[in-house]
């Protein structure tokens, strides 16, 4: 949102993320979460949001990054129990039955 609001750090990231991708997909929740985060700390709860949809999807890099703001503050512990549990969630979710 931040890249097609023009913000030029964020329409940087996001050029970057999509040529390192061949353009072959859109960024995941992590690399969205850290365009957020690179804006600057005001976007922070933004970033949280990006990882807290990529860990429910079972992404372990958004995972990492929430439980890395968990003892600065910026996560509260119960969003990361949440994501902790739609994180194993999916990953139980995607192992062959």
């Amino acid at each position: 949102e931040a890249a097609i609001g023009g913000h030029p750090l964020a329409r940087y990231n996001l050029g970057v993320i999509e040529w390192n991708n061949g353009r072959k997909e859109r960024a995941s929740g992590y690399e969205l979460g850290m365009i957020e985060f690179g804006i600057g700390m005001e976007r922070m709860d933004r970033a949280i949001k990006h990882w807290m949809i990529g860990a429910n999807l079972g992404d372990e890099q958004s995972l990492t990054a929430l439980k890395l703001g968990y003892p600065t503050g910026f996560v509260m512990k119960k969003d990361l129990a949440a994501a902790l549990r739609a994180y194993q969630a999916a990953v139980d979710g995607m192992k062959s039955p």
